[in-house]
């Protein structure tokens, strides 16, 4: 049984809240005539103004980050390095900025395609572990940016499975955050191989 996320599931205040219960949860993307899916098994929680290692922070307000201040539901999709597509779900309520970055996904359906995207001979973890392989393996770029995560090209959905075994842990690559590199915002189900790092 399947069930597409509404838009006020991703309004919900706490973004730590969020980042734990996606895990598990089906992400399906619909591009150029090509479905990919699979069950989000790593993300990471940012807390908009008050969290150092948010975009956001101090109530940073550019051309890149100004989506994060819309209401929860939409796709935040921002190019790191020049190189790699990360991308993140804009949470809470208008003005608060929160986001949950997808960073790993165990692969259900379109395995040929996620391959081709990644220039990749076989199935293994590094197909969609670790943000930038992920979206590029689903097709998300910037043009995705703003982009509704309950559409027809876009969209997460509740289904029966539970994480066996989920831990809490610090964030990734933000040393930068002072006292707030420690917070355990980064949550994975240990029971998957298609995880980022362990």
């Amino acid at each position: 049984m399947s069930l597409t996320l509404s838009q006020s599931y991703f309004q919900h205040r706490d973004v730590v809240y969020l980042a734990k219960d996606l895990i598990g949860k089906k992400i399906t993307t619909c591009i150029d005539g090509k479905t990919t899916s699979g069950i989000i098994t790593e993300t990471e929680a940012y807390a908009g103004c008050g969290d150092k290692a948010c975009h956001a922070h101090l109530g940073r307000f550019t051309e890149r980050t100004k989506v994060m201040y819309e209401p929860g539901g939409i796709a935040y999709v921002y190019l790191c390095y020049g190189i790699h597509h990360l991308f993140n779900i804009v949470t809470n309520t208008r003005g608060n900025a929160d986001a949950v970055l997808i960073r790993a996904v165990e692969p259900l359906e379109g395995f040929d395609t996620m391959r081709k995207r990644r220039g990749k001979e076989k199935l293994d973890k590094a197909l969609t572990s670790g943000p930038g392989n992920f979206s590029k393996a689903f097709g998300i770029s910037k043009t995705h940016n703003e982009m509704s995560v309950v559409s027809k090209e876009l969209n997460i959905e509740h289904i029966s499975y539970k994480p066996k075994n989920l831990v809490e842990t610090k964030r990734i690559g933000i040393d930068y955050a002072e006292e707030d590199v420690d917070l355990p915002w980064r949550f994975y189900d240990n029971s998957s191989k298609f995880i980022s790092i362990k």
